[in-house]
């Protein structure tokens, strides 16, 4: 049997570049092997470009996501997505993708878009029945002030922008005064903003993947941050924050965490693997948000949920692979 050519996607147009790119390092030297051939990608606006082991570069070929070599032209059987934010998280390289006829590891262009528009993924997910916070939803043309969403929340508030992951232009606001300077900073990242009222209590994460057909639930993680919250450099400085793999909850909280990531993936019609991120205290269990493309690096959470269940990441990714192309 002929080997595979896999083409996974890095870079991408947020503030997530970074990480995104140390991402799909990680799964490029977990997916190379017997059975694919792999070859990275790194995509930066209409720069779409492979660089070969002899550095030579090549441009991909969008009128088919071909790419054409001195010697010949690689069709790919499957796309590896490790883009964190657009386009790789928010549905524009799917829809692409699905025009090409070309496979992916992801949720399809709708389920991405949805669950990348916070608003609209809070919506959803109420529908549900699954506990949030209370928020206020503002677009840049709506002009609203600090004043006029402390006349509907309580203090403390977080501030974000509504599309878009890793915390990046997120704030945690303690005083009122510190409020507008919040919604300025998220309106740099996005013309739509979420504020949110703070929950108190511990945040929990699960990962959820599905292979041969079967749903499979990682272990919950607690995410401990010695900032004032999991923010962007909480996230990816391991001094910043502590993940207990798995976490010491309550056994009928983290079988709720499980079950409840377990729903979300189907309903929200899933695919690939995907995190969900909770806040639980005395009153419950409340969704953050999803993340349809998480990180993927060597201290990236899912790797350590992977680790804990007792995948290696070469099975971890093997799976999201086999689970698309039936292998």
């Amino acid at each position: 049997m002929s080997k595979k050519n896999i083409a996974v996607v890095s870079g991408g147009d947020s503030g997530e570049y970074g990480i995104s790119v140390q991402s799909g390092e990680v799964v490029k030297k977990y997916l190379a092997g017997d059975q694919y051939n792999v070859y990275p990608i790194l995509i930066k606006g209409t720069d779409w470009l492979y660089t070969c082991p002899h550095e030579n570069t090549y441009e991909i070929d969008k009128n088919d996501f071909s790419l054409p070599m001195i010697a010949e032209r690689i069709h790919f059987d499957f796309v590896f997505i490790a883009i964190h934010g657009t386009p790789g998280e928010d549905g524009k390289l799917q829809g692409y993708l699905d025009m090409m006829g070309i496979p992916y590891s992801t949720c399809d262009h709708v389920v991405s878009a949805l669950t990348f528009n916070k608003h609209l993924c809070k919506l959803a997910v109420q529908s549900l029945g699954i506990k949030l916070a209370h928020s206020v939803f503002s677009t840049k043309n709506d002009h609203i002030t600090a004043s006029d969403i402390l006349q509907k929340l309580k203090l403390p508030l977080f501030v974000k922008p509504n599309n878009g992951g890793s915390s990046v232009g997120m704030s945690k606001v303690n005083k009122a005064e510190e409020l507008e300077a919040a919604l300025n900073r998220a309106f740099e990242e996005d013309d739509e903003i979420l504020v949110e009222e703070f929950i108190k209590g511990r945040e929990i994460t699960c990962g959820v993947l599905k292979h041969k057909g079967e749903i499979i639930t990682l272990p919950v993680t607690e995410i401990i941050s010695k900032k004032e919250f999991f923010d962007f450099e909480a996230k990816y400085d391991p001094k910043l924050a502590e993940e207990i793999v798995p976490a010491q909850i309550p056994e009928n909280i983290f079988k709720h965490c499980q079950e409840t990531s377990s729903q979300l993936y189907q309903q929200l019609n899933c695919k690939g693997i995907v995190r969900f991120d909770y806040i639980y205290n005395d009153d419950g269990m409340f969704f953050l948000e999803v993340n349809t493309v998480p990180g993927m690096t060597e201290a990236s959470i899912v790797p350590k949920m992977a680790r804990a269940h007792g995948l290696t990441l070469d099975q971890l990714f093997g799976m999201v692979v086999e689970e698309v192309m039936g292998n």
